[in-house]
């Protein structure tokens, strides 16, 4: 029996330093994938304690009538505003340094590798603390589940999804997409990557 996480990047975030919050389009991205769970029996949403995943998460949990969990396993990397006087282009830089040496450690965060590292062991967790074949909502960051793909997946199984998966990640995962993934006494597979038919009515 397996558990299967629905992980969902948060809605469009204000683009400002900081713990941003949801703008109006974002509060309505949300409010469209808090419908799209109700036809799941959700046993828990989770979400990252950054605002952006937070709200969003608030509304699907509001939606589904489950118990809302943060995990601060679940923040991004580094966030803009971590660093103090680091200008969006800096972040910038430092994000794809990242992204390209996944064993890079930034001034402040995490590498791509243990952040990786940090969202696998917090979704074993939850299987393991959750009844077998729960549903889990998990709201999170982009970058996020991306490292956790690359860190858990060999890249043939990734460019089944998208060619090219590892050099394109940082643009693969919009927001309030699914990826649908299964869970089941150590192993992952991916049931869906980064889907926003959801959101198609609306847009």
């Amino acid at each position: 029996m397996s558990t299967t996480f629905f992980l969902v990047r948060h809605a469009v975030k204000e683009k400002i330093i900081g713990d941003a919050k949801l703008t109006p389009q974002g509060k309505l991205q949300a409010q469209l994938t808090a419908t799209y769970f109700c036809k799941f029996p959700i046993t828990v949403v989770i979400t990252s304690p950054l605002l952006r995943a937070r709200e969003t998460a608030e509304y699907i949990a509001l939606k589904t009538k489950t118990v809302l969990q943060e995990d601060i396993h679940l923040r991004e990397r580094v966030n803009w505003g971590d660093l103090p006087g680091q200008t969006f282009e800096q972040f910038i830089e430092m994000w794809n340094r990242c992204t390209r040496d996944p064993d890079y450690v930034p001034d402040v965060g995490d590498s791509a590798k243990q952040a990786g590292e940090r969202f696998s062991l917090a979704l074993s967790t939850l299987a393991k603390n959750n009844p077998p074949d729960s549903n889990i909502v998990v709201v999170t960051h982009g970058g996020i589940i991306t490292d956790f793909l690359v860190q858990a997946f060999p890249e043939n199984k990734l460019d089944f999804w998208h060619q090219n998966f590892v050099a394109e990640q940082s643009d693969l995962i919009p927001e309030c997409s699914i990826t649908t993934v299964a869970y089941d006494n150590g192993h992952y597979k991916i049931k869906d990557f980064a889907s926003v038919e959801h959101l198609q009515k609306e847009y």
